[in-house]
């Protein structure tokens, strides 16, 4: 599963809408949508928000893994 698989799955097991996990991250939803669509690539800094958000690891978003840890706590 890629990541515009990930995140499009992590916002619809919260029933959220793309405008509220846009909120989250800093980014329009318009941008947010492009994530999800695969039309952009996710900044470093939104995908670290977006695991944060979810608490869920980096690798679980990009598909490296399909062990759903949390994110690390430093």
């Amino acid at each position: 599963m890629g990541y515009t698989d990930r995140i499009k799955e992590l916002r619809k097991d919260k029933t959220l809408k793309q405008k509220d996990v846009a909120d989250q991250i800093f980014v329009s939803q318009r941008t947010y949508s492009d994530y999800e669509n695969g039309r952009i690539r996710i900044p470093v800094e939104s995908l670290v928000r977006l695991a944060k958000y979810y608490d869920v690891s980096v690798d679980y978003i990009c598909g490296a893994s399909n062990v759903r840890n949390p994110y690390p706590v430093q």
